[in-house]
C-alpha cells in the first residue's frame, strides 16, 4: 500500500505513521519526494486497513499497489529515478554510455582501451574480472588481479568502473574496486545474490535473463530495492529465440514497456543483444529512439585477439564512428551523451 502524505505533513507525523506500520508487523518504507512524502507498507493489506490511517489528518490518500512488483512500479514512485555512477547521472537527461572489453585480460589491454575511451568522452569503464562462461574451457577471467587492473586504469583515466559479480562469495571482494555492480543474465534470478546486493549500497546494473519475461526482470529488481538499495538499472540484453542468424533477439518492446511501468532507468546491451558488431550501431540508435537511458557496449583494442566476445566487440576507431552516428538520435531524444 502507498500512503500519500499531505504537502503540509511534517517529518514527525510521517515517523508516527511509520512506527504504526512497523508495530503492526508490516515493513515500512519512507520515500520523500520534492513536493510531498510518500510512505509505503509491505505485507498483509488487511492489517494495514485495520490501522485506519485514512483518518489521520496528515494523510491525503491511501492507494493499493496492484502490480506484483511494488517498489519498482510507477504506482509507488511516479517520477523517474535518477542516480549517479561516478560523474554520470543515470535515468535523467544524460545518455549514459558504459564501454570497455567483455573481460579484463592484462594491464596493457585495459590501459589502451581506457585511455582511448576517455579521449572520446566516455566516463564509465566496464571489464569483467569473473566470467561465467557456457564452456568450462573458455577464459574465466583473472579474478582479483583483474579487479585491481580495472580499478587502476579507471583511476588513472578519471573514470568510474563497473564489473560483473557472479556469486555471493565475491560481493565483499568486488565492492571496494568498483563504482557499480553488474548482474549478468545467468544470475538474474539468483535471489540470494540479489538480496545481498540490496545491502551493498552501490548501483546495480541488472541484466534480463535470456529466457526471462519483463515481469521476471521487474521482480528481480524488487528483491534488490526491497533490501534498501533503490539504485537499480534494468538492462535489456536480448532473448534466446528460434532465430539463429544472430546471437540473441534484442527485445526493443521492453524499453518503452519498462519505462511505462517502472521508475527505474533502462539501459540496453546491443553487443549481447545481437552478437554481431555490424548490428551494434543500428540497434543502439533504435534503442535510444525507444527511450533507453543508456547503453553498455563492448569495446576492445583488438577484437580479433579478444579472449571473450570478440565477434561483437568494436575497436576504438569503430566506437568513435558509433558515437558520431548516435549523437543525432541522442539529441532527438533530449539526451546528452555522457
Amino acid at each position: 500500500m502507498i500512503i500519500v502524505m499531505k504537502p503540509s505533513a511534517s517529518k514527525r507525523e510521517a515517523d508516527d505513521i511509520l512506527a504504526q506500520i512497523s508495530g503492526a508487523g508490516l515493513k515500512p518504507l519512507y520515500m520523500p519526494g520534492t513536493e510531498r512524502v510518500v510512505l509505503g507498507a509491505l505485507g498483509d493489506e488487511r492489517t494495514l486497513y485495520g490501522l485506519h490511517l485514512e483518518n489521520n489528518p496528515a494523510v491525503e490518500r491511501i492507494t493499493p499497489v496492484l502490480s506484483s512488483y511494488k517498489l519498482v512500479s510507477r504506482e509507488a514512485h511516479p517520477k523517474n529515478s535518477v542516480f549517479p555512477i561516478g560523474p554520470v547521472s543515470v535515468g535523467g537527461s544524460d545518455l549514459a554510455i558504459i564501454a570497455g572489453p567483455c573481460a579484463v585480460e592484462n594491464p596493457e589491454q585495459m590501459a589502451t582501451v581506457a585511455a582511448g575511451l576517455r579521449k572520446l568522452g566516455i566516463r564509465i569503464l566496464r571489464g569483467g574480472a569473473f566470467k561465467p562462461r557456457t564452456s568450462p574451457y573458455s577464459f574465466q577471467g583473472l579474478g582479483l588481479e583483474g579487479l585491481k587492473i580495472l580499478k587502476a586504469v579507471s583511476v588513472e583515466n578519471d573514470m568510474a568502473c563497473i564489473t560483473e559479480v557472479v556469486e555471493v562469495a565475491d560481493v565483499e571482494t568486488v565492492i571496494p574496486y568498483v563504482d557499480a555492480l553488474q548482474v549478468g543474465a545467468r544470475n538474474m534470478q539468483n535471489f540470494r545474490l540479489l538480496t545481498i546486493l540490496g545491502k551493498a549500497g552501490k548501483p546495480v546494473l541488472l541484466k534480463r535473463g535470456m529466457s526471462a519475461t519483463v515481469e521476471d526482470l521487474l521482480l528481480a529488481a524488487e528483491y534488490i530495492v526491497s533490501e534498501g538499495n533503490p539504485q537499480v538499472i534494468l538492462c535489456e540484453r536480448g532473448l534466446r529465440t528460434f532465430e539463429t542468424a544472430y546471437r540473441n533477439t534484442l527485445d526493443l518492446n521492453a524499453i518503452p514497456f519498462l519505462k511505462l511501468h517502472s521508475h527505474l532507468p533502462v539501459m540496453v546491451d546491443p553487443s549481447h543483444g545481437t552478437g554481431i558488431r555490424e548490428l551494434v550501431s543500428p540497434m543502439s540508435r533504435a534503442a535510444v529512439a525507444c527511450g533507453a537511458d543508456g547503453l553498455i557496449v563492448e569495446v576492445h583494442p583488438s577484437p580479433k585477439t579478444a579472449l571473450s566476445d570478440g565477434a561483437q566487440s568494436l575497436d576504438l576507431e569503430q566506437f568513435a564512428r558509433f558515437l558520431e552516428e548516435l549523437k543525432p538520435f541522442a539529441v532527438a531524444a533530449g539526451k546528452t551523451l555522457k
